[in-house]
């Protein structure tokens, strides 16, 4: 029986070498449509982030609030003003992307690998940041929308850890894997989860926490 292998990229710190957060924020303050949302945004974000940086709120935690209320600044928008609003970021973001990961990526292609992004970054803004590469499947947050209109009484599920993990075992569901001869870079602690379930884990860039384990367990570091 035939095996797909698969090549699993995170996004942000990976693909994108910078957060995304602090640019969507930058970008939400300066929309001429979306700015006058702005300063609530901060209000509600600014106690939580503090209780975050003082160690009393969790990471986790703290960036799936973060989300919600920044998505919460969309109410009555329709999904093409969302997908616009994202498209505007993305724009700029495709211009630094990780040279060496977009490498990657083409030498997967090549190889037959089947190519996935996995991120907790908007669904939206991930589509339009990749418009021009050819991943297989792109697994972010999604927006949520009902008769075509932000939804804001549907929750937002924010894709991290071990979602991600659930999500990719969801997309593959039909397909026998080769998780042995299988690839997955990631820059962060929280990208483990992904990185574990293959043969081939790449630390892209790590931060102190994934370096050491990346070096324990004598893992390839670009």
């Amino acid at each position: 029986m035939h095996q797909l292998k698969v090549a699993i990229f995170d996004f942000d710190g990976t693909l994108f070498p910078e957060e995304t957060f602090p640019l969507m924020m930058n970008h939400l303050k300066q929309h001429p449509k979306y700015k006058n949302k702005y300063r609530r945004f901060i209000t509600k974000i600014l106690p939580i982030y503090v209780a975050y940086k003082t160690n009393f709120y969790p990471e986790q935690k703290m960036k799936e609030y973060s989300m919600r209320t920044y998505i919460s600044s969309f109410k009555k928008a329709s999904a093409k003003e969302i997908n616009q609003f994202f498209f505007e970021i993305g724009s700029d973001m495709r211009k630094n992307l990780n040279a060496s990961v977009l490498e990657r990526i083409d030498l997967h292609r090549k190889n037959g690998y089947y190519i996935m992004l996995v991120s907790g970054a908007f669904l939206p803004l991930l589509q339009a940041v990749t418009k021009d590469i050819p991943f297989d499947s792109i697994i972010g947050t999604s927006v949520p929308l009902k008769n075509d209109l932000f939804d804001k009484n549907t929750p937002i599920i924010h894709i991290h850890g071990a979602r991600k993990k659930d999500k990719i075992f969801a997309q593959l569901a039909n397909d026998s894997i080769d998780w042995e001869n299988s690839f997955a870079y990631g820059d962060s602690y929280s990208d483990l989860d992904v990185l574990e379930l293959v043969g081939n884990p790449v630390a892209v860039k790590p931060e102190p926490r994934l370096l050491q384990i990346a070096e324990q367990r004598q893992w390839e570091v670009i």
